[in-house]
């Protein structure tokens, strides 16, 4: 059946409702996936996923999701720098929930390791994240 004109209601207007960030909370450490997290909680979670996870390695995983690392190695120093901070900021802005994220410190932890600290602004609150990355 043709829809017509008349059984369209184009005056209506549409409610746009955020859906709760709620998923279970998981210890990486230990391997155990226990109660519900929401808020600020899930999101450091995500946050910790997404920089977890190579972006476009997994299947499961959208081509939007994870953080691009495997082509940096054996880049310059200050090469890296600068890409870690576009592609960190990137993979992190996928979230609707995250709104900016600045504030990059890099430290040379080892010969072939830095380290990155960050700051991610959420719609729950600020966080400091960070990710060590071996060049």
């Amino acid at each position: 059946m043709i829809p017509k004109l008349s059984d369209i209601n184009i005056g209506r207007t549409i409610e746009i409702v955020n859906q709760p960030s709620l998923t279970y909370k998981a210890d990486f450490k230990t391997g155990v996936i226990a109660k519900k997290i929401d808020g600020l909680y899930a999101i450091e979670q995500t946050i910790y996923k997404i920089l977890q996870t190579e972006r476009y390695e997994h299947a499961i995983y959208n081509w939007n999701y994870g953080l691009e690392l495997a082509d940096l190695y054996g880049k310059p120093r200050d090469f890296i720098y600068a890409e870690l901070q576009r592609r960190i900021k990137e993979a992190l802005i996928q979230d609707n929930r995250i709104t900016e994220v600045d504030n990059f410190v890099f430290e040379r932890v080892e010969r072939d390791t830095i380290s990155v600290k960050f700051k991610v602004h959420t719609i729950f609150g600020d966080i400091d994240a960070g990710r060590q990355v071996n060049m």
